[in-house]
């Protein structure tokens, strides 16, 4: 008999829904994997009752006839959603302590889609991070192995928490967040699904600020599917958020279609990139053959900014950061140290160094030099410009193609320290994922083979704004296509 915790949302929502097996059947099989994965530290709190409370309303719900879309599927929420009376500590020390009297616009939608919470997943501190080791919790482990070692590898970040519980097993799907590829890389990382929306397709209210002109959640779950159905119940209008898009949220699952015939897909000549691994772009290139028995058309493309995308990104997230971490100054909430014998600019100085991580730390001072008199044109400014014209250069992109096709990370997965001392090595992680969040298009990472040591590579689809369901079908028929993607032994 095959376990629950090996079904897919889609299994799991299909077979409540027929009687083959009960929502607190489901709810006691992940809760029981979710205790005896600790080994992995993905999750920070775990909420046992919270996924039985939803569970026990499904069930009677079944009974009555009045299911709701995610009645029966307990769901993990990455540590940046606020959940009402749950720690919400964004994987950082600085907010400890602190137990949200309100529920995020997203974690609220999928409440009310009947969905239950395991606990909240790890992350890296405050999202900055793309192996999930700047935690304050300690580092996540991804539930894979190089073959021949027995190096614990990482499942990528920030949403490192998040891709490990899927791909182990332990949550059927995941809430993530993505401000330069932490949806996407660490789903390619660990053999999963995951897709950012379009900018303002999800609510930012509730969920803990990084750089406020990026920041998208976005679901992470084993199979295109999955996100399909997660994102549906994600999405919509939010009259708290500034940002919202107030357009209507599709029926992304019912328009699934791996028939992509009369559909093109570019592929940008600016991504082949020196000292990317063969294997990367042997990929690349079976992906294009994928897409063409789909039935769609390859054209090359240009994207002549991508080369400035990546230090773009890293003036503009730091120097938003550098803004919205201000607020950390252990006056309003979270974390205070207080310097006996000194004034308040003592107790602000003690509270962000005890606070706040190495990596959080050099983000906000690298966002506070751009940000500052006389670099402020000289950075900032001109980042903005460059911006504008890499969302230039997408949109002449779209004019000749429907979606771009492209590797998610320019590497598998690599072994915990690996790269933590070389920052610069760490965020060349996010190359090909980063063009897309400065766009604020939507993109999707889909799993698409092994390398030589049997670590999943990812293929990475982007799409034109608002056109999410192009993004899907594509994935879904490289899904159909691509060899599967099996976990090796369980070794925790």
């Amino acid at each position: 008999m095959v376990s629950l915790t090996d079904k897919t949302i889609a299994e799991l929502r299909d077979g409540f829904r027929a009687g083959d097996f009960s929502a607190r059947e489901i709810a006691e099989e992940f809760n029981a994997a979710v205790d005896a994965a600790d080994a992995l530290n993905a999750y920070l709190v775990k909420t046992p009752e919270l996924a039985l409370e939803a569970a026990e309303a499904a069930d009677k719900a079944r009974g009555s006839d009045s299911l709701k879309p995610l009645s029966g599927i307990p769901l993990g929420m990455k540590d940046l959603f606020a959940t009402e009376g749950v720690l919400t500590s964004a994987g950082s020390k600085m907010l400890g302590n602190f137990l949200p009297p309100y529920e995020s616009t997203v974690s609220a939608n999928l409440k009310a889609a009947g969905a239950g919470m395991l606990g909240k997943l790890n992350m890296d501190e405050f999202a900055m991070g793309s192996s999930n080791e700047t935690c304050a919790h300690g580092p996540v482990i991804s539930p894979w192995r190089r073959e021949g070692s027995n190096a614990a590898i990482t499942p990528g970040g920030s949403s490192g928490g998040s891709a490990s519980a899927v791909s182990a097993r332990i949550a059927p799907g995941a809430t993530g967040t993505d401000t330069g590829g932490s949806i996407r890389q660490p789903a390619a990382f660990t053999g999963i699904c995951g897709i950012k929306p379009t900018y303002g397709r999800c609510s930012r209210w509730g969920i803990v600020s990084f750089a406020s002109s990026l920041d998208q959640a976005g679901p992470m779950a084993r199979t295109v599917r999955d996100c399909a159905i997660m994102l549906e119940a994600m999405c919509g209008f939010d009259p708290k958020d500034s940002t919202s898009l107030d357009v209507e949220v599709p029926q992304w699952e019912a328009g699934l279609s791996s028939d992509l015939k009369g559909k093109k897909v570019g592929i940008p000549r600016e991504y082949r990139i020196d000292g990317t691994p063969g294997e990367i772009n042997a990929l690349w290139d079976q992906g294009v053959e994928w897409l063409r028995d789909a039935g769609a058309e390859p054209v090359e493309i240009s994207l002549p900014h991508s080369k400035y995308a990546l230090p773009t990104y890293y003036i503009i997230a730091p120097a938003e950061a550098s803004s919205n971490l201000a607020r950390y100054d252990g006056v309003r909430y979270g974390l205070r140290e207080v310097v006996e014998g000194g004034g308040l600019h003592d107790m602000y100085k003690a509270t962000r160094a005890e606070g706040f991580g190495d990596e959080v730390k050099r983000r906000i001072m690298i966002g506070t030099y751009v940000l500052s008199a006389g670099f402020y044109d000289a950075y900032f400014t001109k980042a903005q410009k460059v911006r504008a014209l890499i969302k230039q250069d997408f949109r002449k992109a779209f004019e000749q193609c429907d979606m771009i096709l492209t590797p998610t990370a320019p590497s598998a997965a690599f072994a915990l320290g690996e790269k933590s001392d070389d920052p610069i090595a760490m965020y060349l992680n996010d190359v090909f994922a980063v063009p897309a969040s400065l766009a604020g298009l939507p993109a999707m990472s889909v799993p698409g083979g092994v390398n030589g040591d049997g670590l999943p590579l990812g293929l990475h689809l982007i799409g034109n704004e608002l056109d999410e369901q192009t993004v899907l079908n594509a994935g879904l028929a490289i899904e159909e296509r691509a060899p599967s993607i099996e976990l090796p032994k369980k070794w925790w």
